[in-house]
């Protein structure tokens, strides 16, 4: 079975919007599917009255900080009109509109003014993010490509790396599982930790109520998955596989994961399943 728990669509930084990135799926021989768009449920909500033909789950990619480092956890099954997840993506688009004026400062100080506008006008009705600084960057004749903006500006420690807005680690998490979700820290090896700082990370996210590590996440080195499953298991932790598809790339992973490796391991999708069964039960419980 092929599953993904990882993907954006249009409403955030993904190139193809909710409807496109279902068909993708289908035509991928997907059986679940979770859109996970940053700091917003918009892509989920399009989505999800056209999702015929597979199992479509809420989700989300939340941002927090932790130990200055940027770190991203994924909701998985939220309840979506949950007050306290509510108000955390309030916060939290609060912050990216802080944050962006401030990667517009920092730009306009080396030469790039008008940045917040044009950023803007490209993101439209998606969640305000650096790609679309990047975007802005190369329309506006200022750079090649988009890499050269990351590479230059925008990527890790670069001026356009903005992390002080973000909330806690801890809080962010509480978010999702009031919502009812299930927590997932998002592409571990990602945040280049060493060994001792990211079982620092692990130790921090599970006793917050963090319940699954993603073990795949987009194109990865052989073993790595291997040596993640065991990092859950260490912290008695579900193990959760997804592409983070954004878009089509030369270099950049497809959607869909087999799920049969990890079978054995407790998963995410047999725990979504789960909660899905009980619902069902609930409602069957209590209907006249």
């Amino acid at each position: 079975m092929l599953v993904d728990f990882h993907t954006h669509s249009s409403a955030s930084d993904g190139a193809l919007a909710p409807a496109a990135l279902l068909e993708r799926a289908r035509a991928a021989g997907i059986a679940e599917l979770a859109i996970t768009d940053h700091d917003t449920l918009a892509g989920y909500r399009a989505a999800a009255p056209l999702a015929e033909g597979l199992v479509l789950h809420p989700g989300v990619e939340l941002s927090c900080q932790w130990s200055g480092a940027t770190i991203h956890v994924v909701g998985l099954g939220v309840r979506i009109d949950d007050p306290t997840l509510a108000a955390g993506l309030a916060t939290l688009d609060g912050a990216r509109q802080q944050r962006a004026e401030t990667i517009a400062g920092r730009l306009a100080s080396r030469g790039f003014p008008g940045a917040l506008a044009g950023a803007r006008a490209i993101a439209g009705d998606s969640q305000l993010g650096r790609p679309h600084f990047a975007r802005w960057l190369v329309e506006a004749g200022h750079l090649p490509d988009e890499a050269t903006a990351f590479k230059r500006y925008l990527g890790r420690n670069k001026p356009g790396d903005v992390k002080a807005f973000w909330p806690g680690l801890a809080e962010v998490t509480g978010w999702v599982t009031a919502a009812g979700g299930i927590a997932v820290l998002a592409h571990p090896l990602h945040y280049k930790f060493t060994r001792m700082k990211l079982r620092r990370l692990v130790t921090d996210f599970a006793a917050a109520g963090g319940a699954a590590l993603e073990v795949v996440s987009g194109r990865q080195a052989p073993g790595q998955a291997t040596a993640l499953s065991q990092l859950a298991a260490d912290f008695d932790l579900a193990v959760s596989v997804g592409s983070d598809f954004h878009a089509d790339t030369p270099h950049g992973p497809r959607l869909g994961v087999a799920s049969a490796p990890f079978a054995d391991r407790p998963n995410v999708w047999t725990r979504l399943a789960a909660r899905a069964g009980a619902r069902a039960a609930s409602r069957e419980a209590t209907a006249p």
